[in-house]
């Protein structure tokens, strides 16, 4: 057996409603495509149950994601294999459609009830462990929406409420009305924004944080720079990849080449052991269509890094340096900022 199969997967809880999961979750989203290629129907269920064989119970996905719902009835089919009740569930709602780069978002009482209904069947499942609104709509007041969410917890549909790419006020606000779980954000050594408001109020409330592309899209996995982005990829779209940009990022890789051979690891190893080291409210969900890559990212528990490790790697990738903004800044025309008003969270199309 590899010696990263043999790692043990701590536990980690997110918020303070008692949700325990493996520190590192599995986000699904990859297996139905976006990323890549969807992979075989057989391939995706394999990864999912050898990720739980190998301690990952926390897995991740959405409504949205893959045509026709595929990636949550991928994740449902491959439930039906594993013990239900080791395992930690999280979907989404909120997305309704993304059509010519524009996203439409709906967050209405009734939608989000019938989101939550939908993706009950199609999970097989009675019970959704961790259910994020995925992105705000600010049309609806987020009272209205979580007070929805409330009413599915104490039906026991829902276990737990997270929301996704929401502003400070818009936490601080549904927190108000039911105790929120956790807060899913894009998260990563090149990515860092929400370590100035999102962090330091999630731990003031009690708010786990679960990053989502811990890896930079797979930049510090060596996409784009030691091997080429699949034609078909959503990636080849990403300012961070494009032309002159990725030539600048890597000089960033490169960067970080230097210090996994210091501390023996791969890039991607050191770039996600460096989100684990965050916190021990954090969960980060990498994705994956290989089990060589899922067995890689287990062995980024391995990796110790002290106080003075952590500040070398964060020098390594100076924000400042990085070219090339968020891929939401260019596919879905929108401006990413956080404020303290709920106008300003992410503006997405609601019609």
């Amino acid at each position: 057996m590899a010696e990263e199969q043999k790692v043990q997967i701590p536990r980690v809880k997110l918020g303070t409603q008692g949700l325990e999961v493996s520190q590192l979750g599995l986000g699904c989203m990859g297996l139905t495509g976006v990323l890549n290629s969807a992979v075989p129907e057989e391939v995706g269920i394999s990864i999912i149950k050898d990720a739980f064989n190998k301690g990952i119970t926390f897995f991740d996905t959405s409504d949205i994601y893959g045509v026709d719902h595929a990636n949550e009835i991928l994740v449902g089919k491959a439930l039906k294999q594993l013990p239900r009740e080791k395992i930690q569930l999280a979907t989404k709602f909120g997305v309704a459609k993304i059509e010519s780069n524009n996203v439409v978002v709906k967050g209405t009482p009734e939608y989000a009830r019938s989101c939550c209904e939908g993706s009950l069947r199609r999970l097989g499942v009675e019970y959704i462990d961790l259910y994020y609104q995925h992105r705000i709509d600010t049309t609806v007041p987020i009272e209205e929406t979580i007070g929805e969410l409330k009413k599915l917890v104490e039906e026991g549909k829902v276990k737990y409420i997270g929301l996704s790419e929401a502003s400070p006020d818009t936490i601080r606000r549904a927190h108000a009305v039911h105790p929120i779980t956790a807060v899913q954000m894009e998260y990563s050594l090149w990515t860092r924004e929400i370590e100035e408001e999102i962090i330091p109020l999630c731990r003031e409330l009690g708010i786990g944080i679960v990053p989502y592309s811990p890896l930079g899209h797979g930049f510090f996995g060596g996409k784009g720079v030691v091997e080429n982005l699949p034609a078909n990829s959503f990636l080849a779209s990403h300012p961070r990849f494009h032309g002159q940009n990725v030539e600048q990022n890597k000089v960033i890789y490169s960067r970080m080449e230097a210090l996994a051979k210091k501390h023996g690891c791969t890039v991607a190893q050191l770039a996600l052991a460096w989100v684990l080291h965050q916190g021990d409210d954090i969960a980060p969900i990498p994705g994956t269509t290989k089990i060589k890559n899922l067995d890689a990212n287990i062995g980024a528990l391995r990796v110790k890094l002290t106080k003075e490790d952590l500040k070398e790697i964060c020098d390594a990738v100076p924000l400042n340096e990085v070219a090339g903004g968020r891929i939401h800044e260019h596919l879905y025309r929108i401006s990413w900022k956080f404020s303290d008003t709920p106008a300003k969270d992410l503006k997405l199309s609601t019609n």
